[in-house]
């Protein structure tokens, strides 16, 4: 046992890089692969899936690729986790046997069943939702490869807990091992959107090159210390900036909840162990939250949209007219919700037609589809010959599509099913954590003495500081760090909750807090309500916030020269 675990991810989504999974079996020495295809927006896709076809709401892409690697993987004795199994984990598992089957593999398939929630809505409360799915944790998944499983398929686990789940049945870990699982945790959070801890959606990807970036191991040990990597002679890199850009992806504060155990991101440390290879270790765990937190999707009308180009002068007055024009067509019956942007990027004097153009894009949503459709494209194109000089838009405007609404509940652990289906098909019951604790902020840290300096330069602050954004439902999570000391101490003092909202106007009147890790040098941001219902609901310009920290890099404020 004192060899490390060495587990690799091959997907950070639904529909990341097919190949991947070929690629992580071939490019070097792997005990576990593991697959994350679910987020909040994948769980709608699947619902509506399910409507059509009972039979189906699990990805199917998974399905294919172990078509193709399933013997592979076995030649190689890769054991296999993946959340692939979405609303329908057991219709996926018994594809597999039926794939495996005709393949003439001998393949032990097993899966995690308890946390869909659909059929007790009423129970809990939760209304009318599509989909309602509880976030279980690790130990089903332990308990399926202790009963010997190649491939165990889940539900809607916690990203982490397909890493956790491994680790804890190879290491025999016990409930209670709560710095070991909480290791465990961190390293999983590490690889399980892929690529981005290789390289992918990194602040400096100038300062080496990225290519296409392979995708990322955790060597997991005994005592829950880890060491990202990736394969040898695959693109991208692994350095402490781009294991703390993953870090802070899409996270709270220094305490990290998940179902098995609280991880304390305020205890971990960062050190280089050779070209490639960050260790990651001292992760201190607690007892979980007594609580599961469940996903929520429904139906929340239909949208519908189309952008005007506004090309050379007279670029506000142009937009003014055809939005009077367009709402006075629509007065009679207006949708429920219409959404104006101007996107400024013209320029004076252009040298392309394109440069001298500006964007106005209007979204409309309502629960009447011809509201949202016929209606409102139809008086959008009829304006064609009778509106601003220049006329014409980006694509002509479309029928209406639905679109989601996402929200989340929480549920008292013990009330949620957590079964593990072993592959000889018996079923054994997971218990809730005997140990738990009320989740609560940790301790504002001391903060160090500020960075004394004269002279200062006016510049992005990209120039010295990484971000890397993301989204929680309605809300927006935006991690910022920086590589030295002297910058930390710089940057704790300047970027305040005020200074934060003076550089992102869109952030003004939203609660906004912000959480400090200085053992990163690094903080995070946490913005309620700016992605209105979620990414389903197409609320913003970016509905994932995945740019809202490359937005924070690009805005100026005044830099003491010493970081430059």
């Amino acid at each position: 046992m004192s060899a490390p675990l060495r587990v690799g991810n091959a997907s950070g989504f639904y529909g990341d890089r097919f190949s991947a999974v070929r690629e992580m079996l071939t490019g070097g020495p792997l005990d576990v692969l593991t697959g994350d295809y679910l987020a909040e927006l994948t769980m709608l896709i699947l619902g509506r899936d399910r409507m059509k076809d009972p039979a189906r709401g699990y990805a199917k892409t998974f399905l294919r690729q172990m078509e193709e690697n399933l013997g592979l993987a076995k030649d190689k004795g890769v054991r296999i986790v993946a959340n692939a199994g979405g609303l329908n984990p057991a219709g996926l598992a018994g594809a597999l046997r039926e794939l495996a089957a005709k393949l003439g593999l001998e393949v032990s398939v097993a899966h995690v069943e308890g946390d869909d929630l659909i059929a007790r809505a009423d129970e809990f409360g939760f209304g009318k939702p599509l989909t309602a799915n509880a976030y279980l944790g690790a130990w089903g998944i332990a308990e399926c490869l202790e009963a010997g499983a190649d491939i165990v398929v889940t539900g809607r686990v916690t990203d982490a807990s397909v890493i956790v789940g491994p680790a804890a049945a190879h290491f025999g870990w016990a409930r209670d091992d709560y710095d070991a699982l909480a290791g465990a945790v961190v390293a999983g959070h590490v690889i399980e959107c892929g690529a981005q801890a290789t390289g992918g959606n990194y602040s400096f990807f100038r300062d080496q090159p990225i290519g296409v970036p392979g995708f990322p191991i955790a060597e997991i040990h005994a005592d829950g210390s880890s060491v990202i990597t990736k394969h040898p002679d695959t693109g991208g890199v692994v350095n402490k900036g781009t294991v703390t850009a993953q870090l802070l992806y899409e996270i709270t504060g220094a305490r990290y909840a998940n179902p098995d155990v609280t991880a304390r991101f305020d205890t971990l440390s960062l050190s280089d162990d050779g070209p490639d290879r960050v260790r990651i270790s001292g992760v201190r765990g607690e007892a979980p939250p007594p609580t599961l937190k469940v996903c929520l999707n429904r139906l929340g009308g239909f949208r519908n949209e189309t952008t005007f180009v506004l090309t050379g002068l007279d670029i506000e007055e142009k937009a003014a007219l055809v939005r009077e024009q367009l709402e006075g067509a629509l007065a009679k019956r207006p949708p429920a919700e219409v959404r104006w942007t101007l996107a400024r990027t013209d320029h004076a004097d252009a040298d392309t037609e394109e440069r001298a153009s500006a964007l106005l894009h209007v979204a409309v949503k309502d629960d009447d589809p011809k509201i949202a459709g016929r209606a409102f494209s139809g008086a959008a194109i009829e304006l064609a010959l009778a509106s601003y000089p220049g006329f014409h838009v980006t694509a002509p405007p479309s029928e209406a599509s639905p679109f989601g609404v996402y929200s989340a509940a929480f549920v008292d652990a013990a009330a949620v099913p957590h079964v593990a289906v072993l592959p000889d098909g018996s079923k054994v019951d997971i218990a809730p954590a005997s140990e738990t604790g009320e989740l609560s902020e940790a301790d504002e840290p001391a903060l160090p003495e500020p960075l004394q300096t004269d002279k200062v330069r006016r510049v992005p602050l990209g120039l010295v500081a990484g971000a890397r954004s993301g989204d929680k439902g309605g809300n927006a999570n935006l991690g910022v760090w920086v590589r030295s000391e002297e910058a930390w101490r710089w940057l704790v003092h300047r970027l305040t909750v005020g200074e934060f909202r003076r550089l992102l106007p869109e952030t003004e009147g939203l609660p906004v807090t912000r959480h400090l890790l200085p053992n990163l040098w690094a903080m995070n941001f946490v913005v309620e309500g700016i992605l209105g219902d979620g990414v389903a609901s197409q609320a913003r310009f970016d509905p994932q916030a995945k740019a809202l920290g490359e937005w924070l890099r690009a805005r100026e404020l005044d830099v003491p020269e010493a970081l430059l």
